[in-house]
């Protein structure tokens, strides 16, 4: 008597004949998007990183072949490609994705961020081609969400000196431009060798070291014209940090020495000043009576000064002495102008 087959044991296997299957083409399909990045990708790396042997590597990439992606090998670079005139639709975007683009675009449209329209442009695009559940989720997320009185310099004009740094740091290529600061005695003609574009001290900032120079500096943005990408190659160290350049600067530009500042804030300040994150350094403490004292390891003085000036009537600087000074220099200044002005309006009553 012929003895029947267990078929527990067939539905287990094709179990597991799918879930071998379902891993191969989620590992197909991570190659793709492997070679559809930036990277460079030969069989061995891709053996390296799938942990398999090359003939293995070679399969998946014929099975890529076979489904019409056209990827060939750049001898040169010594890896593989995607033909670059071939986009694949990438976008599946949950509701929460969508409400964070939504407020992005929202925020970016707000004075000093609005160096450019396309991320509302973006959104626009988003809705036309989804389905109107997502428009309307779009529509609503961005109408519902706005910036307001950020108090950040207005780049409005500055859009294509903002395009032209970004496409300058994406391409590798230099810089020129004209670029007046108050604190020089006439304009002048940079070179430059772009390293990052930061968003810093309520401005835009782009960190950038001149043809002549050995060392990156600070240039704000708006005070750069005619600004203009060069067809020379800009080469950035591998190896530069934008947090290592800032140092523990107070905002955008790094003093010298370090210094440990302690302010300690009154009752009524104690409150509002803990709301914010000042500084990466940031430490408080707070007292039984209601005080708060706030402590930061700061590069330079320069920049907390004015921050500690609107703080004035219910900030005690505790150290460093050097900061105390600073205060009661620039308060005693104050007073000195707005006495002058006192005494003219009297005069001319």
């Amino acid at each position: 008597m012929k003895k029947k087959p267990d078929t527990t044991e067939i539905k287990r296997t094709d179990a597991d004949r799918r879930i071998r299957q379902a891993d191969r083409l989620a590992t197909i399909l991570r190659i793709l998007q492997l070679l559809l990045g930036r990277g460079k990708w030969d069989a061995a790396a891709l053996s390296a990183e799938f942990e398999c042997d090359e003939r293995t590597i070679y399969r998946y990439l014929k099975v890529l072949e076979f489904a019409g992606v056209p990827y060939t090998y750049d001898r040169e670079a010594r890896c593989y490609r995607v033909r670059p005139d071939i986009k694949f639709p990438l976008l599946n975007l949950d509701r929460d994705q969508l409400l964070s683009q939504a407020t992005a675009s929202a925020i970016t449209q707000a004075a000093g961020l609005s160096a450019t329209a396309d991320a509302g442009a973006v959104v626009e695009k988003i809705s036309a081609s989804s389905p109107e559940d997502i428009a309307d989720i779009l529509a609503e997320a961005t109408a519902v969400t706005t910036a307001l009185d950020l108090k950040l310099a207005d780049h409005s004009s500055h859009s294509e000196t903002i395009k032209t740094i970004q496409w300058a740091l994406i391409e590798g290529k230099q810089l020129e431009g004209e670029y007046a600061s108050p604190y020089l005695d006439k304009p002048v003609t940079l070179t430059l060798i772009p390293y990052r574009l930061c968003l810093t001290g309520q401005a835009w900032y782009l960190i950038a070291r001149p043809v002549k120079s050995d060392s990156p500096r600070t240039y704000r943005v708006i005070r750069f014209s005619a600004l203009r990408m060069l067809d020379f190659k800009a080469d950035v160290p591998s190896d530069f940090s934008l947090d290592e350049y800032f140092g523990n600067a107070w905002s955008a530009f790094r003093g010298e020495p370090t210094y440990d500042v302690e302010i300690e804030f009154t009752p009524e300040a104690a409150d509002l000043v803990t709301e914010t994150v000042w500084h990466k350094t940031q430490r408080v403490n707070r007292h039984a009576d209601g005080r708060v004292t706030l402590t930061f390891r700061v590069d330079g003085l320069e920049e907390i000064v004015w921050w500690v000036l609107g703080w004035s009537g219910r900030a005690k600087i505790v150290k460093p002495v050097e900061l105390r000074r600073l205060v009661l220099a620039k308060l005693a200044d104050a007073v000195k102008l707005n006495q002058e002005a006192d005494i003219s309006k009297s005069e001319g009553a």
